[in-house]
């Protein structure tokens, strides 16, 4: 048995922890900085930047004194995106189409056309743009809007039908030839002049207008002073600008645009049914999969039949409603054989025939999708009212069976 001196001392040590702020001695933490982080940090790390790279001899400071002196080429302003080729430039190489915003600068990799990058890079002054911002044009409505602007109207004298193409010229001489069929095409105008032209002034004269879904051509052209006729070489337009030059007569330059130009705005035109059958093809898509994956598809007629519409629609576009598909437009039937000649050449450049006849195809296989589709839809619906039909029978059954019954049971009463 311990003493009442021993245990005080024993005690001593506990109560003297209970006024103390720990039982245990704490282990030291540096909060301060240290002498190693107080170091300003070593840049001897691996690096590509030269500026960052470690600064040990005089030939890298003169480098990055050369860096900052005279930058590199990344310091230069970003150019524009170029301009894409669109789906009518794969389909003149036999290829299908993809959908597309498109504008298109149509080149040839054979032909010693030079190969247009950017509209900045390109000169506008020897350009052909052609765009489809709609599906017609009010001609009436054209030709108030282009003198409402300023413009001059048939400034040569070519006396063609209005109904069938007007011809005005804009800044720098530069010629605008608007067609019934929704196009717009410049000679020597820039393209933003040819978009503000076409989407902001024009448009109030187009007949189902579509932005979104417009379509650019773009081709060169050079003139050639020599001559007095006009060809197609590859994708290249030579002019003949002769009697322009010697007698300043411009009306048979002004003819040989006309028909180049009626030639050219077939391109765009057809380009703007292409990419709507492509986006029509890729709604369909989704339900052809699911079918043949053996699922069940709830097939809705409505969908259905606005699918068939636009295929019509499109057909009607492309052989009835438009004049893609003419041989030769009624316009040059009275001029100069050699018009004719000049439309042929464009057309055969941008292979527009060859075109026509895919894009009747591709139309022909989506006919057949939709009616696969629709025979699918009446089967389901006939179904569903000889299900109909039979419950009405047993319906009808089940009163009759109750009326035997009842006469019975009050004949045996």
């Amino acid at each position: 048995m311990r003493s009442p001196l021993q245990k005080v001392m024993l005690m001593r040590p506990v109560v003297r922890g209970f006024h103390t702020r720990a039982f245990a001695p704490r282990p030291l933490r540096c909060f301060h900085q240290t002498t190693p982080v107080s170091l300003p940090r070593r840049r001897n790390f691996f690096t590509s930047n030269q500026l960052l790279a470690p600064n040990d001899d005089a030939s890298t400071g003169a480098a990055t004194d050369a860096l900052l002196s005279h930058p590199g080429p990344s310091s230069a302003p970003p150019k524009r995106k170029p301009v894409r080729a669109s789906a009518a430039k794969s389909l003149r190489l036999g290829s299908t189409t993809k959908p597309s915003h498109s504008k298109r600068a149509a080149t040839s990799s054979k032909s010693p056309v030079p190969e247009v990058t950017t509209p900045d890079e390109a000169d506008s002054s020897r350009s052909i743009r052609a765009l489809c911002v709609a599906q017609s044009f009010d001609m009436a409505k054209v030709q108030e809007i282009l003198l409402f602007h300023g413009f001059e109207l048939d400034p040569d004298g070519t006396d063609f039908d209005t109904q069938a193409v007007v011809h005005a010229r804009g800044v720098n001489n530069g010629d605008i030839f608007i067609f019934p069929s929704g196009t717009v095409v410049t000679w020597s105008m820039p393209e933003d002049v040819l978009v503000k032209l076409a989407e902001k002034h024009l448009i109030r004269a187009a007949r189902f207008p579509h932005l979104k879904h417009s379509e650019l051509e773009m081709l060169a052209f050079a003139p050639d002073e020599s001559r007095d006729t006009s060809f197609m070489k590859g994708e290249l337009v030579i002019l003949g600008t002769k009697k322009q030059e010697s007698e300043q007569n411009r009306t048979d330059t002004t003819l040989a645009k006309i028909a180049f130009s009626s030639g050219l705005a077939r391109s765009p035109k057809l380009a703007v049914l292409e990419t709507a059958l492509e986006y029509l093809l890729q709604e369909s898509k989704a339900t052809l999969n699911v079918l043949a994956a053996g699922s069940q598809h709830k097939l809705q007629r409505s969908s259905i039949l606005k699918m068939t519409g636009q295929l019509l629609n499109l057909r009607s576009q492309l052989n009835h409603y438009s004049d893609i598909t003419e041989e030769l437009p009624d316009m040059f039937w009275e001029s100069e054989s050699v018009l004719e000649e000049y439309y042929n050449q464009i057309g055969a450049a941008l292979s527009v025939r060859r075109r026509i006849e895919i894009l009747n195809k591709r139309i022909d296989y989506a006919n057949e999708n939709v009616t696969v589709l629709r025979e699918m839809i009446s089967e389901k619906y006939g179904h569903r009212l000889e299900w109909i039909i039979i419950a009405l029978i047993t319906v009808e059954v089940l009163f009759e069976l109750r009326r035997v019954y009842r006469e019975d049971f009050a004949a045996e009463a």
